[in-house]
């Protein structure tokens, strides 16, 4: 088979299927009927060669040959819409920066590093938030340019990205201002029995932490934990309990007084990183964003706080 022999049409029907995994949903979407896009699959899977697809009852589960042409279907129709994005972008003047984020990120770290940004009158931002891993396949498959993570990702041939270091910071013990002002917390050692919220066992700092206090005999009292940053903050300021973060997550609070730091610890960081595929498309404004994040990062590692 050649490729002026596959018809992208029957493949484009293919994609849809797989991605839904029923036939009837798919058919509803693409505004034809069940016959029609059946048959397209069956032509299709006649010029391969190979069954795509194996049914369960009314779903549709894929054959191992239904794998591997999903996974460069994704690619091609992912750059197909990466393509019109540009188009559209370019005919009307604008430029899309589309950014993923792990949900475990503070909100307020992500406008940090993309305020530089927000003062281009030609940008238009996509934000999403999400698990690392599906956010890693949406960049493979060209629906997003960048993902912001606060972990490395393991090399892998298959699937190759660049990881480049934003920055770090100290994680910091919060309390309210009207309780905690003034006073200050070694960490762990002085957090025995005490009321404390924590990130969530998925939270990159939140293993650290456990064996900071594990190996100092420390033993809190845990009174929640919680996955996304947003709510810790919440939690931090309404509950009276002490929190454990990075000060980014609650500087505003921090700002007026109603939250103080009453600890830090050198010993636990969140780093923070910027995810890119090596053979990524040029947007001026991410190249700036990563080069400011750069410079960021050197002057940490010399010594200087990040804010």
């Amino acid at each position: 088979m050649h490729l002026a022999q596959l018809n992208f049409n029957h493949l484009f029907y293919f994609w849809n299927v797989a991605k839904s995994g029923h036939l009837t949903r798919a058919a509803e979407a693409l505004h034809t009927s069940q016959s029609a896009l059946s048959s397209q699959i069956r032509q299709l899977e006649e010029r391969i060669g190979e069954e795509l697809f194996r049914r369960e009852g009314r779903r549709l589960s894929l054959t191992d040959a239904g794998h591997l042409v999903l996974a460069y279907a994704d690619s091609i129709f992912g750059l197909g819409e990466e393509m019109l994005a540009r188009l559209q972008g370019h005919a009307s003047g604008t430029t899309r920066l589309r950014v993923g984020s792990v949900a475990t990120m503070s909100r307020n770290y992500q406008e940090n590093w993309i305020r530089p940004a927000l003062s281009d009158s030609t940008l238009v931002l996509t934000l999403e938030s999400g698990l690392l891993e599906g956010l890693l396949s949406r960049l493979a498959h060209h629906q997003l340019d960048v993902v912001l993570a606060n972990e490395t990702v393991p090399s892998n041939p298959d699937r190759p990205l660049h990881c480049q270091f934003l920055g770090s910071q100290a994680i910091s013990l919060v309390g309210p201002g009207n309780q905690w002002g003034g006073r200050k917390l070694r960490i762990p050692e002085d957090l025995d029995g005490l009321d404390i919220a924590l990130p969530g066992p998925r939270h990159a700092l939140r293993v650290q932490f456990d064996a900071l206090c594990a190996a100092a005999g420390v033993t809190i009292r845990l009174r929640a934990e919680v996955d996304d940053m947003a709510m810790l903050r919440l939690i931090a300021r309404d509950s009276g309990w002490l929190a454990v973060l990075p000060e980014v997550v609650v500087q505003d609070e921090l700002r007026d007084n109603v939250l103080v730091v009453v600890g830090r610890s050198t010993e636990l960081q969140e780093r923070f990183y910027a995810i890119t595929t090596p053979r990524r498309r040029r947007i001026d404004v991410l190249e700036q964003l990563l080069l400011g994040a750069t410079r960021t990062g050197d002057e940490q590692s010399a010594g200087t706080a990040l804010t």
